[in-house]
């Protein structure tokens, strides 16, 4: 039986820990995740988890203190934002190679400079070529059910991989919205325990976590890390499918948002889905053939799935809310439009950056994309790439 309550996204993730109750965590505090260890914490502090909290002096401390307790055969975790992640930085990669299923809350938040606390994407798609599975989410529901399905993921025998649940800082981190939560008991048999084969407290396989790996070794281990990731595409599915039995909520690499018969769409990460969405509503009762496709999940790129999805679409705006200064596109833009290539897609698509920084992205700035490519599809405009929407003249 579901229970309902109103809770944050940060509010909501800890709860998802405190059930998971896994061994160890360690943080360090930074705006906008601050919250999930210090509620975590109280958790422990009452008696409600067992869970060995180790508070540093630093995220890049968290991250290794997490990889550390990961090695030895424990189920670790941290969460972090904007520049915590990029501290951890050098514990990003070591952690991938070293294929420890550590899973990271990751709240959405611009990195400096200059100083910004508000929400995009730039920490996250800047750790994007790390070797982690990244999930995002569009409300506060799927923060708690990606986090629940994190361990499942990370630690399947096929993957083996770090994964960062991310979701957006303020806008789904600290509003608080209506949730379904699942009963302890159900998510503590879906996630079960973790018994790892491999770990360095293991007295009868003695090993060595992350050696000096020179040129005849060292290629085998990215070409080992990349078909972990290939490998998770499906695990993602099957463990989608399992929690659905459990939720009665499903997942997939995507949610396609009335797309069946779009000629337009804008193509989307995380809380700004619903804004499109509502968009779409809207340009509907008006006989206006709009749709969204929500992306979901991130690493491992989805590409044929996305291009299989937009293959009916005659224009498709694709939204980024970090930039990559290529001077070519944004990280999503640039990935959506080497899939649809690869795929021979007809399907035209037009790179814009969003809600940078914290800026706002409305329902009144959708419906103008949205209009942008419907004059473009009818021939009064020219396609412009890389605009920047909601831009101060």
């Amino acid at each position: 039986m579901s229970i309902r309550e109103r809770m944050s996204g940060n509010e909501a993730v800890s709860y998802a820990i405190k059930q998971i109750n896994p061994d160890v965590m360690a943080a360090f505090p930074i705006t906008p995740s601050t919250e999930i260890p210090q509620m975590v914490s109280t958790f422990i502090a009452n008696g409600e988890m067992d869970t060995e909290f180790i508070p540093v002096e630093s995220e890049h401390s968290s991250l290794s203190a997490a990889l550390g307790a990961s090695a030895a055969g424990a189920r670790a975790l941290t969460a972090t934002s904007s520049c915590g992640l990029a501290y951890m930085w050098e514990i990003l990669y070591v952690a991938a190679s070293d294929r420890l299923p550590i899973v990271l809350a990751l709240v959405n938040r611009a990195l400096t400079g200059p100083i910004n606390i508000n929400c995009d994407h730039s920490d996250s798609m800047g750790a994007r070529d790390s070797g982690w599975i990244q999930i995002y989410a569009e409300n506060n529901q799927e923060v708690y059910d990606n986090f629940i399905q994190s361990f499942r993921i990370a630690e399947h025998p096929d993957v083996k991989l770090p994964f960062m649940a991310c979701q957006d800082g303020f806008i789904t981190s600290h509003a608080v919205e209506n949730i379904e939560l699942l009963e302890t008991e159900v998510v503590r048999n879906f996630v079960g325990e973790y018994n790892p084969e491999n770990y360095l407290l293991n007295s009868e396989l003695p090993m060595a976590v992350g050696p000096y790996a020179n040129s005849p070794f060292y290629m085998e281990t990215k070409y080992n890390q990349r078909t972990a990731m290939k490998n998770a595409k499906k695990v993602i599915l099957d463990v989608a499918k399992e929690f659905e039995t459990i939720s009665g909520r499903s997942y997939g690499f995507f949610e396609e948002y009335k797309l069946e018969d779009a000629e337009v769409a804008i193509v989307i990460i995380g809380s700004a889905a619903g804004t499109s969405k509502e968009a779409v509503d809207r340009l509907r009762e008006q006989g206006i053939k709009a749709g969204v496709l929500k992306i979901r999940v991130f690493r491992p790129f989805p590409g044929e799935e996305i291009a299989e999805a937009l293959k009916n679409v005659k224009y498709a705006a694709i939204l980024d809310r970090a930039e990559s200064f290529s001077a070519y596109g944004g990280p999503l833009g640039s990935e959506i439009k080497s899939a649809l290539y690869d795929a021979k897609s007809e399907c035209t698509a037009i790179n814009y950056f969003y809600g940078i920084g914290g800026r706002d992205y409305t329902v009144e700035a959708a419906t103008e994309v949205f209009e942008e490519l419907i004059d473009i599809k009818d021939g009064k405009k020219d396609i412009e790439q890389f605009k920047y929407i909601g831009l101060r003249k």
